[in-house]
């Protein structure tokens, strides 16, 4: 794994970078778009395919500004600069457009493994791409008889001489057919306990033997996908790590995806939760009261103000893990936490904003879309619960690997893959 080390002599002052990035934002950025974003309803693909290229565009835009990859070294295109930096141009960023989509999971955690695992040449192919905006990437990571066990993957990679032959099939994928690489987690070896028999490949998403199928969201998305890979072909050189030690790797790569919160490669308005939604923050949620007319319910303004308290309690939170892991007095583990209270919060928040909608979120006038959101949002608010990783999963990792609690007992452990019992549809 490869980290990188900053010359505090070589590194502009906050001060000086905060004055930078605030008069360099005020004459190139546009302002934030209002309303919920693009691709979270019902909209046509033009439209999202139109939004995908304003993200790249977003991303050019700050690279060529100097304020793409303030965290990532100099020699890939990166600034070089500290978290510090990093969360500075976040609080600066505010009320402005911002490459959202690339954010999650191009950023962290695809970048930020490519870079920590990745060799130097696929470091200098990927990251500056990646920070000009040219590359897209998704995890190809869960599979459709998985659940939450990732370990458990069972898409296959076999040698060929100086190639590797994927076979098997990726689901929940966000975006895969207008995006551009995935990192993909793939079993090389079967005869050993799924830790150790994986191993991670980069790959591009447009190829010969990949099929991408879209899946139909309740709330009439398609962001999702389901890949099914057939015979694809990658050369050695696409490999992440070594063979069968992809759990390694595979345990930063969900590190950098449960820290997305207090990563120092992430871009995002500080403040702002891991969705932009109309129930996001305490101060929209007021706007909606009054605009519903409750602002006088005593019922109204305690919901506004748990909203409100909750959001405030994650950021500290937040701010405090990531504090405390950049110095080492809590182990990576504990990002769970920031997962954990992520999913949450976003749960409860989402279901106090349609509950202060009541009727005005089942049916709504064709100039509220943010009402219909809130609607929408509370049909599939349990995503905040699944997405990255289950809730529970991010309690047995609190509870085993950050409280050191016994080891839920598994079945499967010390068991050759090949001969761990499996059930007829997850065969």
């Amino acid at each position: 794994m490869t980290t990188t080390t900053i010359d505090a002599g070589d590194v502009e002052d906050l001060d000086s970078f905060r004055q930078r990035a605030r008069a360099w934002l005020a004459a190139n950025m546009p302002p934030a778009p209002a309303g919920p974003p693009v691709g979270a309803g019902d909209v046509s693909d033009e439209e999202e395919l139109d939004d995908v290229e304003h993200t790249r565009k977003l991303q050019r835009l700050l690279y060529d500004g100097g304020f793409a990859g303030i965290c990532f070294p100099r020699e890939y295109g990166g600034q070089g600069l500290t978290p510090a930096h990093q969360q500075v141009l976040n609080e600066e960023i505010v009320g402005y457009d911002y490459p959202a989509r690339m954010q999650l999971p191009t950023f962290t955690p695809c970048a930020a493994v490519i870079h920590e695992f990745g060799n130097e040449e696929q470091r200098k192919a990927h990251i500056p791409a990646i920070l000009k905006g040219e590359e897209i990437w998704m995890q190809f990571l869960s599979e459709p008889g998985g659940g939450s066990d990732v370990a458990g993957a069972q898409t296959t990679a076999v040698r060929d001489g100086d190639e590797w032959v994927l076979n098997g099939s990726k689901i929940w994928t966000t975006g895969a057919w207008w995006s551009d690489w995935g990192l993909c987690l793939a079993r090389t070896n079967w005869d050993v306990p799924k830790h150790r028999g994986l191993t991670v490949f980069m790959l591009r998403i447009h190829q010969p033997g990949i099929e991408v199928h879209r899946i139909e969201m309740l709330n009439g998305s398609k962001e999702f996908c389901q890949e099914f890979m057939t015979d694809v072909r990658i050369p050695d050189g696409d490999r992440i790590g070594e063979v069968d030690a992809g759990w390694t790797v595979g345990v930063r790569w969900m590190f950098h995806e449960r820290n997305l919160a207090g990563s120092p490669y992430v871009t995002r308005p500080a403040g702002q939760g891991p969705a932009r939604s109309a129930a996001d923050t305490g101060d929209t949620l007021l706007e909606l009261v009054r605009d519903v007319g409750r602002l006088a319910d005593p019922r109204a303004r305690d919901l506004v103000g748990e909203a409100h308290a909750l959001r405030l309690v994650q950021g500290k939170m937040v701010s405090r893990i990531t504090r405390g892991i950049a110095t080492g007095a809590f182990t990576d583990q504990a990002a769970s936490i920031i997962r954990l209270m992520a999913g949450v919060v976003g749960n409860r928040t989402t279901t106090i904003g349609f509950e202060l909608a009541g009727p005005h979120a089942v049916a709504w006038p064709d100039d509220a879309a943010a009402l219909g959101e809130l609607g929408l949002g509370y049909l599939t608010r349990q995503a905040s619960s699944i997405g990255g990783g289950t809730t529970e999963m991010a309690r047995n990792v609190i509870s085993e690997r950050v409280l050191g609690m016994p080891r839920e007992r598994a079945a499967d452990r010390d068991v050759a893959f090949r001969d761990v019992p499996r059930s007829a549809s997850a065969r």
